[in-house]
């Protein structure tokens, strides 16, 4: 099986502005909790938080992101294991992988225990694995006994925090009770006023913009920044009158999204 490096390398691009309230909270997960899951919908900004925190954990990192053509668990995991190895080189090399060729569903939650007895046998620095997009699997039912499984039983030094437009359908309340899972939710992932204003301060747009495009995206991260971006290249029309043309394209382009026009 030949590894496409890209999918297991971290992130190089940074956002515009950090989040500072949201990396305070993936800090306070990172000392507290075994894992993390960021919940939100395309464009909300999951991966650009999840890579600026990863860049800023003090951590070691394993990114992985998932295809939904890794579907298999021969594939998750070949890819799970290879970025691990990056600092773990002998992790699963033996042993974990050949359970995962055998395995059967029954299997799963075995294959979870081996997976952090290697974390636990495999020692190095402290590390943070990121699995980016893991709802391209959640179809696959091996996700939920793996995961449900996997999360409770993470040590401290390997910290995993999972990106996803939907929670993981294992069921994950008993770990949120405990105090062991924080889940950041899409309401969380919003731009505040505060940082619309210093997003668009970045692109020498007035904080009067900022509040108005802010009302106009509630938020979201990836179709707030296209705004600014947009304002700030065209001078010639007022800021309404810009305002109001860009969010009908912005409208247009979030309908061909949702009927398949653009892929």
């Amino acid at each position: 099986m030949q590894i496409i490096l890209d999918k297991i390398a971290l992130p190089s691009e940074q956002p515009r502005i950090s989040r500072t309230r949201l990396l305070n909270m993936l800090h306070g997960s990172l000392a507290n909790c075994t894992s993390t899951i960021i919940n939100g919908r395309a464009g909300t900004g999951k991966t650009m938080l999840a890579a600026d925190f990863a860049h800023r954990s003090g951590r070691r990192v394993a990114w992985y992101k998932v295809d939904a053509s890794d579907i298999e668990p021969s594939v998750f995991f070949k890819y799970l294991t290879e970025s691990i190895r990056e600092w773990r080189p002998s992790f699963g090399q033996e042993t974990l992988m050949q359970m995962v060729e055998t395995a059967t569903l029954d299997d799963i939650p075995m294959l979870a225990e081996a997976f952090v007895y290697e974390l636990l046998e495999q020692k190095g620095e402290p590390l943070l694995i990121v699995i980016d997009d893991l709802h391209l699997i959640y179809d696959a039912e091996w996700v939920v006994p793996f995961f449900r499984r996997l999360l409770p039983l993470l040590p401290a030094e390997a910290h995993m925090l999972i990106t996803g437009r939907s929670l993981p359908p294992a069921p994950l309340w008993r770990m949120r009770s405990k105090q062991t899972l924080c889940v950041i939710e899409e309401p969380s992932l919003a731009f505040t006023k505060h940082e619309a204003a210093k997003l668009f301060a970045l692109y020498g747009l007035a904080q009067a913009q900022a509040i108005a495009a802010l009302n106009q995206t509630h938020g979201r991260a990836s179709t707030l920044d296209e705004m600014a971006r947009l304002l700030s290249e065209d001078g010639n029309s007022t800021a309404r009158e810009k305002l109001s043309a860009i969010s009908g394209k912005l409208r247009k382009r979030s309908v061909r999204h949702r009927h398949g026009y653009v892929m």
